[in-house]
């Protein structure tokens, strides 16, 4: 199997790097030329145009920041479904809304691609250490064909149910994610309000059996003041929106996680998108 990977950011990287040591046949594509650079260290192609990177593959990753940039990789005459081969799987594990996903779907369908939604659950430790969990929407003989690469990039796949359940299911997840985090930090802050020590409460609170189990992660990295990102701000952020988004289209009231999507959008504006979504913790904390 000849495997292209497009999209090489954080998780990205970390993702096509498991295939590589695999000593899977690899081509890789990143439109931001300067996140390329670890991969010359390596036997994996290093292509200059989303074309041809596509052009020869068997199964493509695509592993973006959002929406947008999918469409504009792989969407009109110059994306890159114009380039590949018929029957060719098409893989996004970029964090969509449902909707996307089914459009992208159709998008495939035309240009003789098969195709799978399949974002994921984890940050940057889980995407180092081949932990990642797959949420996968689409039909099961395509899946079947993936799977083993699935398999070196994490630790379980799940098929969720048809085209776009995958990036459904993800919704529900980071949703949760987001609310936890507002949670935990608002419940720390107002512990150290009424006299309790900061560092007690980022101790303690994590291995309470009401919280959350990454806060004990996260906990961490609020003690180091150490913000560098696991899961940027700011894409959590878009994940919310995406949320909001999906909950009008099926008529569904969100009314905490719209409180969230606030949150996150104004420490988003107020400079802290490129932080770890724990920096929720530093806004409220700076607004308390």
């Amino acid at each position: 199997m000849k495997i292209t990977f497009i999209g090489l950011g954080i998780m990205g990287s970390r993702m096509a790097s498991h295939l590589a040591n695999n000593n899977v046949e690899l081509t890789v594509y990143n439109r931001t030329k300067k996140d390329i650079a670890a991969f010359k260290l390596q036997n994996v192609i290093i292509s200059d145009s989303v074309q041809h990177a596509v052009k020869d593959a068997d199964i493509i990753f695509s592993m973006l920041s959002a929406p947008n940039a999918v469409e504009e990789v792989f969407f009109g005459e110059e994306g890159a479904l114009k380039s590949m081969k018929d029957n060719v799987i098409w893989v996004d594990c970029t964090t969509v809304n449902p909707s996307f996903s089914v459009r992208a779907s159709q998008e495939a369908k035309l240009n003789n691609v098969r195709f799978l939604d399949a974002p994921v659950s984890g940050s940057l430790p889980q995407a180092d250490n081949a932990e990642l969990l797959f949420f996968v929407g689409g039909e099961k003989e395509t899946l079947l064909e993936v799977e083993p690469y699935l398999n070196m990039m994490g630790k379980q796949v799940l098929q969720i149910g048809e085209t776009g359940k995958g990036a459904s299911f993800k919704m529900v997840v980071n949703m949760m994610l987001a609310q936890s985090m507002v949670i935990f930090s608002e419940a720390v802050l107002f512990g150290e309000k009424m006299g309790i020590s900061k560092e007690f409460l980022l101790d303690v609170v994590p291995n309470l059996i009401v919280s959350a189990p990454f806060t004990k992660f996260k906990a961490e990295k609020i003690k180091a003041k150490n913000y560098e990102p696991q899961f940027p701000l700011e894409l959590m952020s878009k994940d919310l929106n995406l949320a909001s988004l999906t909950a009008i289209e099926q008529n569904q009231p969100l009314f905490l996680a719209n409180l969230a999507k606030e949150l996150y959008a104004e420490a988003n504006k107020s400079g802290m998108g490129r932080l770890d979504m724990s920096a929720i913790f530093k806004y409220l904390e700076q607004n308390k």
